[in-house]
């Protein structure tokens, strides 16, 4: 039987993650051929490889190092030859106060901004060319609650990064949608992820759901059938749509 994404092949960068990892079982349960990119552990790339039986590729590159995308796209190119669909799925969230030395608050700024929008940003630029020339793509940002409400006073570089990603996405979408490049922003509150169990040993459940009318946190796998309903190609018309996935905390 034909699956919505057959004959796909999409790069998920922060793929052995928690919510990265959900979205790459998702998209091969669906017919697509994940890139699975990972920054440290080898092992865990591997065995979500071996989870969607083998059909995939896997690619490490620390997305901290400024220009460490561009070569993250070419090994990509590389290995599958054409790409279909990109989903900018790594981000990091550092803990700073007003009350830090001037140079560790740049220094937060600057690791925020280059793994959650200049690493996204170059592989968007280089995603939008190849697709250009070869008959279209689809662009997936993963952004955040964060980005449209605002953030809390210790992780503002987290919500300023995420709300410039997602307002790059919606560049992207008004540019180069009758070239058929097509991107739309996801942004979910708290994910069950490793890092709201970061924030949940520090601050308790209470304090993460307390405002979410439902209760409880969004699972990875809400999301990931989310991104991969955003990847079929019969979804054209949500070129510039942001998803929220909050379980009504933010509502627009």
């Amino acid at each position: 039987m034909e699956k919505p994404l057959d004959g796909q092949t999409v790069l998920v960068t922060g793929a052995t993650g928690g919510l990265g990892a959900s979205i790459v079982t998702q998209l091969a349960a669906d017919g697509a051929r994940p890139i699975i990119h990972y920054n440290r552990d080898i092992a865990k790339a591997e065995a979500l490889l071996k989870r969607i039986d083998g059909r995939g590729s896997v690619l490490r590159c620390e997305l901290s190092s400024p220009g460490s995308a561009l070569e993250l796209w070419s090994r990509a190119i590389q290995a599958e030859g054409r790409i279909h669909g990109l989903v900018n799925n790594a981000g990091i969230r550092t803990e700073i106060t007003i009350d830090a030395s001037p140079e560790e608050w740049r220094l937060a700024w600057l690791k925020e901004f280059q793994v959650n929008l200049f690493a996204a940003a170059d592989l968007c630029r280089e995603a939008i060319k190849h697709f250009k020339e070869n008959g279209g793509g689809r662009i997936v940002n993963m952004a955040s609650r964060a980005a449209q409400r605002g953030y809390a006073a210790n992780a503002m570089p987290y919500g300023a990064s995420k709300a410039a990603l997602a307002n790059l996405t919606k560049s992207i979408a008004r540019s180069y949608g009758a070239e058929g490049v097509t991107a739309v922003n996801i942004a979910p509150g708290w994910v069950l992820t490793d890092m709201a169990e970061d924030y949940v040993a520090t601050h308790g459940i209470s304090a993460a759901v307390a405002d979410i009318p439902i209760g409880k946190m969004a699972a990875p796998s809400e999301v990931a059938e989310l991104v991969s309903f955003v990847l079929r190609p019969s979804q054209k018309s949500l070129n510039g749509a942001t998803l929220d996935v909050n379980g009504g905390s933010y509502i627009r």
